[in-house]
């Protein structure tokens, strides 16, 4: 393990190999650890997405890393965690790679409809402030399995994308909008950006949910970070699903 502080006061911390970057840091943030801690790992061996579904990549060929929030604020705004680090990958795709993602609700990043980085928050309620530890795997020089419609930096990139130069690139452009997510004015700010960068807005899609799927056109992004969807029957509000993007027909 290496450790080094980075601009804008991240502790970092650097592994070969983890299980996850998110277990590890929940881990750490029930044993106290502050805010500003950040796990980068070359690789997981159980590595997860979302519900749980299980995510590998080669060694070396993702960012893969999760950073620690102790935010102040209502827990129904926690999702802006999530916001801010998708919000400072694309500002980081743009600035090391020359590519441009947009983001698909609730937690992807997306380029040309092939998914390229996916986010995943977590949430620890047993301390004396809540801990909301967000990861995020950036495909770097490999596009995903099979299974998956993804694409890479290094597809689209002049040159090979090194992956420390990204994480800089990464943790620069969130240290502003951390600042942000203090003051009601700053979070304001951050839903706004969201919905501005969110390609699933105004698109008609499919909503997998546990135990139904819905279908309809994305009209908002609530405050509390749930999708509106209108379907046949009326406005749905969608607190967490499998998103589909769809051609109208």
């Amino acid at each position: 393990m290496v450790c080094a502080m980075w601009g804008g006061d991240w502790d970092v911390h650097v592994f070969e190999s983890l299980d996850s970057t998110n277990t590890y840091l929940l881990a750490q943030a029930r044993a106290g650890a502050p805010e500003a801690m950040v796990v980068v790992a070359d690789h997981q061996v159980a590595g997860r997405g979302r519900l749980d579904r299980r995510w590998e990549s080669p060694p070396g060929a993702s960012l893969l890393t999760s950073i620690l929030f102790r935010p102040a604020f209502d827990p129904v705004e926690l999702h802006l965690c999530s916001a801010a680090v998708a919000l400072a990958a694309v500002q980081a795709c743009g600035q090391v790679a020359g590519v441009d993602p947009v983001i698909k609700w609730p937690n992807d990043l997306m380029v040309g409809g092939a998914k390229l980085a996916g986010v995943l928050a977590e949430v620890d309620f047993s301390g004396a402030t809540a801990a909301v530890v967000v990861g995020i795997g950036i495909n770097v020089s490999w596009p995903g399995p099979p299974s998956v419609q993804g694409t890479c930096l290094n597809q689209f990139a002049p040159a090979p994308v090194d992956r420390q130069a990204l994480l800089a690139a990464l943790l620069d452009a969130l240290a502003p909008r951390r600042v942000l997510l203090d003051t009601v004015d700053g979070r304001r700010g951050l839903g706004e950006e969201l919905r501005r960068t969110c390609a699933t807005l105004g698109q008609h899609v499919r909503v997998d949910l546990a135990a139904e799927t819905i279908s309809g056109l994305a009209r908002a992004i609530d405050d509390s970070g749930h999708l509106i969807v209108e379907t046949d029957q009326g406005p749905r509000r969608v607190a967490a699903g499998d998103v589909v993007h769809v051609r109208a027909t």
